[in-house]
């Protein structure tokens, strides 16, 4: 009987069945069984400062977060997080009250769902999205609206979003900038979602984790417009900010009693997590601007050499706003399907990348989208460059 499972119930409950292996496992297994380079995930393959490195190193060695640190999280980090909003958007916030430390954004994002929405919740969220934002959604028992941006421009059609909110419409599910097309929320487009949120009395959760990685416009967050403090969770994380992915610091920023439903749901998932590396994490946070304005340079500049690559290997390329990753379509090439087109990659020239089309519910809105990602070494987008032009002669 070992092994066996009823045959009236598959293992997996019903809200999580659409999903399986996230499609970033299975192009990144793809790049290690055959040696291809790995343009797919986002991660990059530096690590960032080597003084906040160090900073984690003596946290360790002084035994400060080697045990359970205090569930909102460390002061030191709370604080950090508050006085950066207070130096970049004039916002101000209580570190106490309204600040919580997470498991990196994606830990904020779950809480945030589960704590705030009911079974039967609608939740509007721009499509193409990240794929934890539909799998989170399914896990509080809601609804996702999607609403499509499409190409070329990739931006929000408000009258439709007017369309789609309902009785049953909870919140607004925002991401700018935003993964994976790189689009950047304008003043202009958050002011009217603000209007539409306070005129239909909806909650608003903003994920804004590459906030310092814009390279047209500026990040505005939406939490400082007017009517909006109320109403609006606000995540971050310092992974792309700072080039520690792997250490999983995020955080969530919002009204007392929005971040005390959130801490409920949090305290069930991770408790807490990261304990020494908050403390290095609060000094990431006060590094000099200096610090984020050459991070984001050195970002543009990659940007650019591999938006170059792609467009002479042939590529058409919507060059991003903003975040870690370029949209492209494979049209050009007289293909149709990116998922089979990034299956083939790896074989064809030894790169892996990811289709755009697994962030849609409207498939055929992204069918022939591929996205690359560009935190890489220079040298690596340029060796992934010059493979993408055999497509040319393939």
């Amino acid at each position: 009987m070992t092994g066996m499972t009823s045959s009236a119930r598959p293992p997996l409950n019903r809200r999580l069945a659409e999903f399986g292996t996230t499609v970033f496992a299975e192009m990144s297994a793809l790049a290690t069984e055959t040696g291809a380079i790995n343009l797919g995930q986002g991660f990059p393959d530096t690590d960032g400062p080597e003084e906040i490195r160090e900073a984690a190193v003596r946290a360790l060695r002084d035994g400060r977060g080697n045990q359970y640190p205090p569930g909102p999280g460390v002061p030191e980090l709370r604080e950090a997080i508050a006085d950066h909003q207070r130096r970049f958007y004039d916002i101000e916030l209580d570190p106490g009250s309204e600040v919580l430390v997470t498991a990196g954004a994606t830990e904020a994002i779950a809480a945030t769902m589960l704590a705030l929405l009911e079974p039967g919740d609608e939740v509007i969220a721009f499509e193409p999205y990240y794929d934890s934002y539909a799998a989170c959604i399914a896990m509080a028992g809601a609804k996702r609206v999607p609403l499509t941006l499409r190409a070329p421009s990739f931006r929000p059609d408000l009258d439709e979003l007017r369309a789609k909110i309902t009785p049953k419409t909870r919140l607004l599910l925002l991401n700018t900038p935003h993964n994976p097309t790189g689009t950047v929320l304008t003043r202009e487009e958050l002011s009217a979602l603000a209007a539409l949120a306070v005129e239909h009395d909806l909650l608003v959760v903003t994920d804004e984790v590459y906030e310092h990685l814009v390279f047209e416009g500026a990040h505005h967050p939406i939490a400082a417009l007017p009517g909006m403090r109320e109403r609006t969770v606000s995540i971050s994380s310092a992974g792309k900010t700072f080039s520690f992915t792997g250490w999983k610091v995020g955080w969530a920023m919002a009204s007392p009693p929005l971040i005390a439903a959130v801490r409920t749901a949090k305290q069930y998932l991770t408790f807490v997590s990261a304990g020494p590396l908050q403390y290095a994490i609060a000094e990431a946070l006060r590094l000099p601007h200096t610090y984020f304005d050459g991070f984001r340079e050195d970002l543009r500049r990659k940007r650019d050499v591999l938006a170059d690559g792609l467009r002479a290997a042939g590529f058409e390329v919507y060059t991003p706003q903003g975040t870690y990753f370029i949209t492209t379509d494979i049209a050009p090439f007289g293909e149709k399907d990116a998922y089979a087109f990034c299956r083939a990659l790896p074989a064809r020239c030894g790169v892996v990348a990811v289709p755009n089309s697994v962030f849609y519910d409207d498939r055929e809105a992204g069918s022939s989208q591929v996205r690359f990602a560009f935190c890489k070494k220079d040298g690596i987008l340029r060796d992934a460059a010059t493979r993408l032009g055999r497509l040319r002669s393939s």
